[in-house]
């Protein structure tokens, strides 16, 4: 501690973070680790396994193709309608200004002339302007009183309410299974902030030994990355740039991207960017879709030498809010894979630079490809709601929840988290959606990759395609 905070005191009289994090420049690329200069004097470290597979000719399935259509309309007032322009059309309010979830609300429509529905139907539940919600969400207007004549001053006015901006989404794709078997599968791991490449350690061992090409980078400042001293160097701007350049550096044809946390963000970036090569997403406790703003209120707006003096309180924190348990196995858990070890000044300029206003629900919304969302139980930094509110925003989205897992399930749960992953990697769907009201995809379900029950600490076994 007094090592800690004579370090703070250095930080404070020099102006420069004592605990920066440089890359590893003696290091030999060996057992799968590159160091890759995405801009001049700006170099990532990355793990690039590539298997030896077996020379298999093994052609691709058919697939299945999935078509979805939905039209979103934004209001002024911050409200969101999506409306399912299939079989069966739905209306929900999804959003509303103060970011609540609030499924079946009255949606302020212009109300038809009273004259033109002879039998409307009291209900006890109308708002103050008069309009019911009914089965559909339509609005409807209270039945006068038995022998009275109409109020004309109790009748609703009509509102004309235009929307900011409307969006049709018209996607039709195929979705084929991805084996560790076809050479045009390469599969991304994105961390997020404080993190590093080793948290994947399982994954990128698992999903190699399965014969897939992982790419995994470290985020500049983080690992063994570089970590330049100017703050517009971890802004979300400039990091999804350094992700665009490892993305094109080592894609394949048919690519999966995998993010947790913050690391979601550049996942959604480079799949609305890249719709036609990236095939399938996994989000891993990445929390809404909202777009991204730095608190003003935060710790993390603390000069850097207090940082400083206060990481090991923030370790702590983080242990405590990131496991289910905090134990010596989780301790270790956190010095073996690299996490939360980055310089205060990287701490502070990942935070401030995490504004994208463009990531919005709409935003999230016109991604096209199949998205699974993976939540553990006991994450105390993202709610299970936001997740949830995710899942309902995407075009095609499963919510899986593993109930003994927190904020770094795939570290506290690796084979729960393996096997959902590898059981949405060869997921196809058998045909296009046949429901009328709650269109949902019916998938192939190997029976080398079922997912486990929650009695024994695995996943919810139901898919949780989010429609109301």
């Amino acid at each position: 501690m007094l090592t800690t905070l004579m370090d703070g005191l250095l930080c404070c009289l020099t102006g420069k973070s004592a605990n920066v994090v440089v890359p590893i420049e003696t290091s030999e690329p060996a057992d799968g680790y590159e160091f890759v200069e995405v801009k001049p004097g700006r170099v990532l470290r990355v793990r690039h396994i590539i298997p030896e597979r077996e020379v298999v000719d093994e052609p691709r399935g058919p697939g299945g193709r999935v078509h979805r259509k939905r039209k979103i309309t934004v209001y002024r007032n911050g409200q969101l309608l999506i409306e399912d322009l299939g079989d069966a059309a739905r209306q929900e309010l999804l959003h509303a200004q103060n970011g609540d979830a609030q499924p079946n609300c009255t949606v302020e429509v212009e109300l038809a002339d009273p004259s033109s529905n002879p039998t409307p139907t009291a209900d006890p539940k109308a708002d103050k302007t008069g309009s019911v919600v009914g089965t559909g969400g339509a609005a409807t207007s209270p039945a006068p009183t038995p022998g009275s004549a109409p109020d004309l001053t109790q009748q609703p006015r009509k509102r004309r309410r235009k929307p900011k901006r409307t969006v049709v989404i018209d996607s039709e794709r195929t979705i084929t299974s991805c084996k560790g078997t076809h050479a045009d599968v390469a599969v991304f791991f994105v961390h997020g902030v404080g993190g590093s490449l080793d948290i994947w350690g399982s994954q990128l061992d698992f999903f190699s030994r399965l014969g897939y090409e992982v790419i995994a980078p470290d985020l500049a400042g983080h690992g063994a990355s570089s970590a330049p001293q100017i703050a517009a160097a971890y802004t979300f701007y400039a990091l999804a740039e350094d992700m665009r350049a490892i993305f094109k550096r080592y894609a394949r044809k048919r690519n999966i991207l995998i993010g947790h946390s913050y690391g979601v963000s550049f996942c959604t970036f480079l799949a609305h960017e890249y719709p036609d090569q990236v095939h399938k997403v996994v989000m891993i406790n990445g929390g809404g879709p909202t777009a991204l703003e730095p608190s003003l209120c935060s710790i993390f707006n603390l000069p850097t030498c207090v940082l400083h003096c206060l990481s090991p309180c923030l370790a702590w924190s983080f242990l405590k809010a990131g496991f289910a348990r905090q134990g010596a196995k989780e301790k270790q858990l956190l010095k073996d894979n690299n996490a939360f070890n980055v310089s205060s000044f990287v701490l502070r300029a990942m935070m401030s630079g995490q504004y994208w206003p463009e990531g919005d629900e709409v935003y999230h919304a016109e991604i096209p490809v199949p998205i699974l969302l993976v939540h553990g139980m006991y994450d105390k930094f993202v709610p299970i709601e936001e997740d949830q509110r995710m899942a309902e925003i995407l075009l095609l989205a499963f919510l899986k929840i593993i109930n003994e897992g927190s904020h770094m399930v795939m570290m506290e749960c690796p084979e729960s988290v393996n096997t959902l992953l590898h059981e949405f990697f060869l997921w196809e769907p058998d045909s296009p959606p046949k429901s009328k009201t709650c269109p949902e995809i019916a998938t192939k379900r190997p029976e080398t990759a079922k997912i486990p029950t929650a009695s024994n600490g695995g996943a919810t076994p139901e898919s949780k395609a989010k429609t109301k």
